[in-house]
């Protein structure tokens, strides 16, 4: 039975519409306060059609794009509800375009080069993808820089491939 846009969904229904534990929506209401679903007797836990756009979005956020919790409460707080819904429009469009690719699910932030590469491969449809091998060439090249800073030592260090290797007492 199908029900409509309209109508309230229960966790069990949200649970298997979003693919995710019942468990992992009680912990969203914990982390994320605009998670309001509405509570009758017993606790039992009603979810609006709002609440459905948000919680997609912030699935999409999550799973999708690879933005951690803070991330997505950062996003809430700075940019609004009405933001993270549209990420779960963007990630929905994004996965029409793309069926053949399964969705890989990520954890942590989104690392700037992949956005960058990804970026440069959405401006630019007719030209090849950037090769796998020059995006970890550019990714080492980032963690060397890292390093060098991290270190304290000059960045022409990491030219020169001078760069000092830590003590072993040091954590």
């Amino acid at each position: 039975m199908n029900k409509s846009a309209e109508a309230f969904r229960t966790i069990g229904e949200v649970a298997d519409e979003l693919q995710i534990p019942k468990h992992v929506l009680r912990f969203w209401e914990g982390r994320f306060p605009q998670i309001r679903p509405m509570k009758r007797g017993g606790g039992r836990r009603y979810y609006r059609p709002e609440d459905m756009e948000l919680l997609r979005g912030i699935r999409a956020l999550l799973h999708a794009e690879g933005y951690t919790i803070r991330g997505v409460q950062k996003i809430l707080r700075e940019h609004g509800v009405d933001q993270v819904k549209a990420a779960a429009h963007r990630v929905a469009a994004a996965q029409a375009a793309t069926p053949a690719e399964p969705a890989a699910r990520k954890r942590g932030r989104k690392p700037v080069a992949k956005a960058a590469a990804a970026e440069q491969q959405t401006n630019a449809r007719d030209e090849s993808p950037v090769p796998a091998k020059v995006q970890i060439l550019t990714a080492i090249r980032e963690l060397e820089i890292a390093r060098a800073i991290l270190l304290g030592q000059p960045l022409n260090a990491v030219e020169n491939g001078d760069l000092k290797k830590p003590r072993a007492g040091r954590s």
